[in-house]
């Protein structure tokens, strides 16, 4: 099915085009079925034309992680800005795929405990924290979180208005909505997934100004840096380690945290809206400088 999907979008992708790339629902191997297909019609391999793809097949290391790695990044630069330290501080994960697994042993590692999470099939909350190892490695038998002996159940509701420091929604959009924004109990909102605030809500916490949102343009941009690193290294043919890799994600996410920070504050306005005009400021300001042609 990936293939003869594949097939019909060949006039509309290509390494100098449109570059798709993987999300909810897909993974390495389907990039890998997608960027043969390409290939079989262009009559030689084609690796810039996807991004994902296993680091075999020109894939970028340290692509799978990235997203999550980088939710975690801007977490610790939002815990400076607001002054949560680590070492005692708690995280609930909605969305224990991808990102929310890379993003909730990143946060373990850097002092957090991570108190819920969940996944398409259920929740579980241990207010002593998880045991992510052992959680992984239940994963990994039974492709789901429910059944791990090492925490309650807990419902995707009560997950949400968990009492925490840090509330990361990596799952579907439209997960906080006009009937649970005043409930949430957090300091730091980061947007792991797309679009899991909804405008009702985000009216709603824009009034609560003891939570710092991290709006999912920049919190969960990880991902879509490294693809671009991973497009950039395939038309090079030249390939980076993991650590160069990372570093250059985090300068990245450095300095657009900072950027959009100092706009909130000049402008008293939201983390969101300062992250969406910087991205729309910088297209205006191309265009005028690109100017008209009839």
């Amino acid at each position: 099915m990936t293939r003869r999907y594949t097939q019909e979008l060949i006039p509309f992708i290509g390494p100098q085009i449109d570059i798709p790339a993987p999300d909810m629902g897909t993974n390495e191997q389907t990039m890998a079925w997608m960027m043969d297909t390409y290939s079989l019609q262009s009559g030689h391999c084609v690796p810039a034309v996807v991004t994902g793809k296993p680091v075999s097949l020109g894939g970028s290391l340290g692509r799978r992680e990235s997203t999550g790695r980088g939710v975690a990044y801007l977490i610790s630069r939002a815990m400076d800005t607001v002054g949560i330290t680590a070492q005692g501080a708690t995280a609930v994960v909605q969305g224990y795929g991808n990102v929310g697994a890379v993003a909730a042993a990143s946060l373990s590692r850097m002092g957090l405990k991570v108190i819920a999470v969940s996944d398409a099939f259920g929740g579980l909350h241990n207010a002593n924290g998880i045991d992510l190892v052992k959680l992984d490695e239940h994963v990994a038998k039974t492709k789901s979180i429910v059944g791990f002996d090492g925490a309650d159940a807990i419902s995707n509701e009560e997950l949400l208005i968990t009492p925490c420091d840090v509330l990361v929604p990596a799952a579907m959009e439209r997960q906080i909505t006009g009937d649970n924004a005043a409930k949430i109990q957090c300091r730091i909102l980061a947007e792991g997934a797309n679009g899991p605030t909804t405008p009702e809500a985000d009216a709603i916490i824009a009034q609560r100004p003891e939570i710092f949102v991290i709006p999912d343009i920049l919190c969960n941009a990880g991902g879509v840096i490294v693809s671009y690193f991973e497009w950039v290294q395939d038309l090079q043919s030249f390939f980076w380690d993991e650590g160069e890799v990372m570093s250059k994600l985090y300068r990245i996410l450095e300095q657009a945290f900072v950027q959009a920070l100092n706009v909130s504050r000049k402008r008293n306005v939201s983390m969101r809206f300062a992250a969406l005009s910087l991205g729309i400021q910088r297209v205006h300001e191309a265009k005028q400088m690109r100017g008209l042609f009839p």
